[in-house]
């Protein structure tokens, strides 16, 4: 049976990570340990150890907070420690106004935008619509929720289907090359590696493109969409 749905034309689909790409997830971090740091008099050295141990959002929470309550344990609440690990860094996050002209930009040319990111739901969303992406992109798909983390392949399937987009065609935009490259390259859609200043490893997947920053990501992939050149 034909739907509505199946009638309307299929829109380019990009899939772009939050942290570190979109983001700067460990800029804002830092902001908000810099901040921990100074309110509960502790040395403005210990932020190296706090943000080795955060690991950028990778380690797990719990362990990042037994830590955290071993070495603090004496002088900060463990409520203290929980606040700051649930937060983020939120308020301190901030969009880059080229990041934000990139999009607009992809918006304006027909592309489906959406977010997909590991990470809490509740955490995850306050950076989207603090930063006011949730006005930029179309949707996003958080592992929390989906019950699935990249790279399984799962969670980019829900994120296409709750964009009504196809993943034929996809490109995916991320700094991880295992989360979003191997992920992507799994699923045999192109992607563009965020390198943030890295060189590129070794890895399963290779990306399509390198780029220094999401923004460079976001024009190249659509020029390339628009011109057929790689």
């Amino acid at each position: 049976m034909i739907t509505a749905r199946d009638l309307l034309p299929a829109m380019p689909l990009l899939m772009l990570d939050l942290d570190n790409t979109l983001i700067d997830r460990d800029a804002a971090f830092r902001g908000a340990v810099t901040a921990f740091l100074a309110r509960h008099d502790l040395p403005a050295a210990d932020l190296l150890w706090v943000m080795t141990t955060d690991a950028s959002g990778l380690a797990a929470r719990h362990k990042v907070a037994a830590a955290m309550a071993d070495r603090y344990g004496n002088t900060v609440p463990a409520a203290a420690i929980h606040a700051l690990l649930d937060q983020g860094g939120v308020d301190h996050v901030t969009l880059a106004d080229s990041t934000r002209e990139a999009l607009g930009k992809a918006r304006a040319d027909g592309w489906t935008c959406v977010i997909v990111t590991n990470g809490r739901t509740a955490q995850q969303e306050a950076k989207i619509r603090h930063t006011g992406l949730d006005h930029l992109v179309q949707g996003w798909a958080i592992s929390e929720q989906v019950g699935h983390r990249k790279p399984e392949p799962e969670i980019f399937h829900v994120a296409a289907d709750d964009v009504a987009a196809p993943l034929t065609g996809a490109w995916v935009i991320g700094d991880s090359p295992q989360a979003d490259i191997a992920g992507a390259g799994a699923l045999g859609l192109r992607s563009v590696w965020v390198a943030n200043g890295r060189p590129w490893g070794q890895a399963p997947h290779q990306p399509t493109h390198v780029t220094g920053d999401v923004a460079a990501a976001i024009s190249y992939v659509v020029d390339v969409a628009t011109t057929g050149r790689r």
